[in-house]
């Protein structure tokens, strides 16, 4: 499935399981009538080894691609058609936290687990808002709270890059599920063959924070923006993750 440019740089793109009252929350658009699905991220933290935020950051993003490129998710695969509804609606994503028997019961539900350096994060095919699986609905948001041990490396210019927002203040949970926005914008330019090749590849990327001079180059060099829609953290329209692929430069 593709998209243009102008649909992906609306503030369409969320993470969110506020209710309809939060001071975040962005006026209804033609998208919101529409069925909604969300698509969820289960990121293993153990009280004894929680993995490093960029890891999970990393992680998170390539979960999100590994279910865009999965046969399953294409054609008459079995997660076609909640793949499709869903990206027909707002790219909703959340993240939740799992460990110990929690983590065990989310990785018998269908789904992909990747592992980082540190982290493991599994994703799960599109819900319906009201219908997520019960091992699922009963994890928590919140405390996803995680920290680098050392400063991130810098990013290799050859590779894709997920730049953040420098401005802004977000959890671990609510940067995964902004990573994972970002890349998906970056799918959706790609050709075929560039897809091909990036999945090939792994889906090599990092996730890095922009400084303040380059995130304004960032933000007007016409590459895939994420807008946030505004229900958690963030005010809505926050500029949050530029997509920097080296196709689409």
């Amino acid at each position: 499935m593709s998209r243009p440019r102008d649909w992906q740089t609306d503030p369409v793109s969320e993470d969110s399981t506020s209710s309809d009252d939060s001071p975040f929350r962005s006026d209804p658009s033609a998208r919101d009538h529409a069925p909604q699905f969300v698509l969820p991220l289960v990121v293993r933290i153990e009280r004894d080894a929680p993995p490093a935020r960029t890891d999970a950051l990393e992680t998170a993003a390539r979960a999100v691609l590994l279910m865009l490129g999965d046969e399953r998710s294409a054609g008459e695969g079995e997660w076609a058609r909640a793949m499709r509804d869903w990206q027909d609606a707002r790219i909703r994503k959340v993240v939740r936290r799992a460990r110990g028997a929690e983590w065990r019961r989310a990785v018998a539900l269908p789904g992909i687990t990747v592992a980082g350096k540190s982290a493991e994060v599994r994703v799960f095919p599109p819900v319906p808002l009201d219908g997520w699986p019960k091992d699922l609905a009963r994890l928590q948001v919140s405390g996803t709270d995680l920290d680098d041990p050392e400063p991130p490396v810098a990013a290799d210019p050859s590779a894709p890059v997920l730049w953040l927002n420098p401005d802004l203040d977000m959890s671990a949970g609510k940067a995964m599920a902004q990573a994972g926005h970002g890349a998906q914008l970056a799918w959706w330019e790609l050709s075929q063959e560039e897809r091909s090749g990036w999945r090939d590849a792994g889906f090599p990327l990092a996730v890095r924070t922009a400084g303040p001079v380059r995130w304004g180059e960032l933000t007007t060099s016409g590459l895939p923006l994420v807008r946030d829609a505004g229900f958690t953290e963030i005010a809505p329209g926050s500029c949050t993750v530029v997509a920097d692929h080296p196709a689409l430069r």
